[in-house]
């Protein structure tokens, strides 16, 4: 089969495309043939060295990826039969190996896909729906009548993180560029944001939780406006110490996060899909051999909601 392999850390023309044994499963396992893959902004950092590339960089080959949708060609598993469509973040923060035509995934990490959605808007729902929903979820349990701060609310995790903060019944704010305050408040958003104008310092504080998928100067613009006894959760992956204690100091509860695959919570998530509560934004749809083309798309921080990759 095709995969793109990562032969080492660098730009984006060390991604090749190979062939390779056709993965076998074991039990608990599914063979998928992929569909869609779905680009993150950790595909770009392991790329270059960064991101989960030190949990991964002994693997033989080396191929990148973690979001799939597809059919189930084989199963060891009562879950899933042949012929299902399903979906879901594998092996994160692990070796996923979804950059290639077939998969071997653990059952317990899927989700069969829904009806109503193509498996490009089923790829586009792992990553950064789960990293969404476990944030507002499992970890911050936004409450009704909660008010809600969502940093790059244009983004991939910010765009799912308004819907669910919306859904579970939270006043939602979400910063972008003006560029993007339409898209935004289309997503269900109260309020919008202009970060590049805004004056944090003359707010007062009145966010009950903030999800910060930017870091740096974010988290301290951010505490400006949560509540004391409020929380404040980082994606950025290299923050969890600074947010802690730069949160303590505010009366804030401070942490980071990293998303774990989970069926179950991908079956929560394709619920929300099936009812039109959640929806996929898809940017960019590049071919599988413009891999290269859509890494530097991702690369630019630009993107608002997903880049897809069809095969």
């Amino acid at each position: 089969m095709k995969a793109i392999v990562l032969k080492t850390p660098g730009g984006v023309e060390n991604l090749t495309i190979q062939e390779v044994d056709r993965p076998t499963i074991k039990s608990g396992e599914v063979l998928i043939q992929v569909k869609a893959i779905s680009i993150n902004p950790v595909d770009v950092k392991s790329r270059s060295g960064k991101g989960v590339y030190g949990r991964i960089k002994d693997e033989n080959p080396l191929i990148l990826g973690w979001d799939i949708s597809g059919i189930v060609v084989e199963s060891q598993d009562a879950k899933f039969k042949t012929g299902d469509a399903v979906f879901g973040m594998v092996q994160f923060p692990g070796h996923g190996k979804a950059y290639a035509e077939y998969v071997a995934a653990p059952a317990s990490q899927l989700a069969l896909k829904p009806q109503n959605i193509t498996h490009e808007e089923a790829a586009a729902a792992t990553l950064v729906a789960l990293t969404a929903w476990q944030a507002l979820v499992k970890n911050a349990q936004v409450q009704k009548g909660q008010k809600v701060l969502i940093h790059a609310a244009s983004g991939g995790v910010g765009h799912m993180a308004v819907q669910i903060a919306k859904y579970l019944g939270a006043t939602v704010v979400g910063t972008s560029s003006v560029k993007n305050r339409d898209f935004v408040l289309g997503l269900g958003a109260d309020a919008h944001i202009d970060y590049h104008t805004y004056d944090w310092t003359a707010h007062p504080r009145e966010f009950d939780f903030v999800l910060d998928t930017i870091g740096g100067n974010n988290i301290d613009h951010s505490l400006e406006v949560t509540k004391e006894g409020g929380s404040i959760i980082s994606i950025p992956t290299g923050l969890n110490e600074e947010v802690t204690s730069k949160a303590a100091s505010k009366g804030v509860n401070g942490y980071f996060i990293l998303v774990q695959s989970n069926g179950a919570d991908m079956e929560a998530i394709a619920s929300l899909m099936e009812k039109g509560t959640l929806k996929s934004h898809i940017s960019q749809t590049f071919d599988f051999d413009r891999m290269q083309e859509a890494h530097l798309a991702q690369e630019t921080g630009r993107t608002v909601g997903k880049i897809i990759i069809t095969l």
